[in-house]
């Protein structure tokens, strides 16, 4: 005959002790996240700049518009070749993508969030 064992005892919330305390550190961190100042994030040193610069101006000059036109021809091909046309619409969002990328890593980066005024009445 198979043994059987009893069920994990269950708190009074429902909740096994495993879960409660998984449960615990959820909200634990969820409040220490709410709680955080300041965000650093693009605060680092000026080390990588003249690199960044660069891979900007490589994106965003002519080298980065003859890449998102390969991009869209290569993408166009594959569309005519397996006719659909989702080869070309990755061409194309890749082309833009790449185009767009430094003004979206420069906006996410330093993002920052207005100061809220409560004016009292």
């Amino acid at each position: 005959m198979p043994l059987s064992y009893p069920a994990p005892p269950r708190l009074a919330s429902g909740l096994s002790r495993q879960q409660l305390i998984r449960l615990t550190v959820l909200v634990v961190l969820a409040i220490a996240m709410l709680l955080v100042g300041t965000a650093h994030a693009g605060t680092t040193g000026t080390e990588f700049t003249p690199l960044y610069t660069m891979l900007t101006g490589w994106m965003t000059g002519y080298l980065g518009r003859i890449v998102a036109a390969i991009f869209i021809i290569v993408g166009l091909i594959a569309g005519i070749t397996q006719g659909s046309v989702m080869g070309f619409a990755t061409g194309i969002a890749a082309g833009v993508g790449m185009f767009l990328a430094p003004n979206i890593i420069d906006g996410t980066v330093t993002a920052t969030l207005p100061v809220m005024v409560i004016v009292g009445g």
